[in-house]
């Protein structure tokens, strides 16, 4: 995957003339704090150099995982057309841009995020660029947190990681509230990151939402540690990004985990396929998570006929036909 033309194209000018060595040190400043999970007090984005860093290093990752998420959201509920959205932690406004590439029918967003550095960035990223209706707000998840709201869609992405775990009930509590819709939840494909989401999944469940994606049901998860429940997206790397990671490969692989929870059910219930399928010869071997609340292996060979053909255009964190109907 890569970030759409216009946003790339903006991100290009916002970052010319600063220097690689600075964006090289402040992104290995954000790696280091973002693998730590590191709650300071201190926002990552915190002044200029970091979000300069943050748009050059870690943007096409981020923005990545979200539009993935959205694709699964879109696919399990074809009928949802989003005009409003709150994205709360919005950054430099990813999801503003990955939001407004995935449903046509976005006319207005609130963006709420406290950084000034990265309040100032979306919104000269955004200038000028075919975009909804744009309020960008100061404010601050846990604590100062006016949305106004509902919305169709309301987004929080990459932020639960750097909130105290006692802080995270409260704002789900909130953001649902404010959820008109569906709520879109991104975080890191770690252990850690998904049993936040697990933790959020339940809250969610128990205050009546319904499950869109990934999970095809409202059982207890059926993986059990040290597996964990993870995706993936290959993002493009530009000259510029390998040259502030130090990095030789044209690709990286970012590791997501995310929650879509919804005020409808779902209109797809589908089994999703939790690992790369293993490709043999004339056949394909599966990882399933299945509507029943269980996980399963399937194979699919070519005797299999039409199906087979479907499943091999399938990836990591596709949907799969249980009933061996292709769609």
């Amino acid at each position: 995957m890569e970030l759409p033309t216009a946003l790339r194209q903006a991100v290009d000018r916002y970052l010319e003339g600063t220097p690689l060595a600075a964006l090289r040190e402040a992104a290995d400043r954000l790696s280091r704090r973002y693998r730590a999970e590191t709650r300071d007090g201190r926002m990552h984005l915190d002044d200029d150099i970091a979000i300069k860093a943050y748009l050059a290093a870690r943007l096409p990752a981020t923005y990545a995982a979200i539009r993935a998420g959205m694709e699964q959201v879109a696919y399990a509920t074809p009928g949802f057309r989003p005009r409003t959205l709150i994205d709360i932690g919005a950054g430099p406004g990813s999801v503003l841009w990955a939001a407004s590439d995935c449903w046509e029918s976005l006319e207005t967003a609130t963006l709420i995020e406290a950084s000034a550095a990265a309040r100032k960035a979306g919104m000269a990223l955004s200038e000028n660029a075919a975009l909804p209706a744009t309020l960008w707000q100061s404010g601050d998840a846990t604590t100062s947190l006016k949305a106004g709201g509902p919305a169709d869609l309301v987004t929080l992405s990459y932020v639960l990681d750097e909130l105290a775990p006692e802080a995270i009930g409260q704002l789900i509590d909130r953001l649902w509230a404010l959820t008109a819709g569906t709520l879109l939840i991104i975080e890191p494909g770690t252990p850690a990151g998904w049993q936040r989401i697990l933790s959020v999944r339940s809250r969610l469940i128990e205050a009546g939402a319904h499950v869109v994606a990934p999970c095809p049901h409202h059982a207890p998860c059926p993986i059990q540690s040290p597996d964990w429940c993870h995706f993936s997206r290959r993002v493009a790397r530009s000259r510029l990004h390998r040259l502030t990671k130090n990095a030789d490969v044209p690709w990286e692989d970012e590791k997501f985990i995310y929650l879509a929870a919804s005020r409808l059910p779902p209109e797809r219930r589908e089994a999703r396929i939790l690992a790369p399928p293993i490709h043999g010869k004339g056949r394909i071997d599966l990882k399933l998570c299945l509507p029943d609340g269980t996980s399963s292996q399937k194979l699919v060979s070519k005797r299999n006929g039409e199906v087979y053909r479907y499943v091999r255009r399938l990836d990591w964190g596709d949907t799969f036909p249980t009933d061996d109907v292709v769609p």
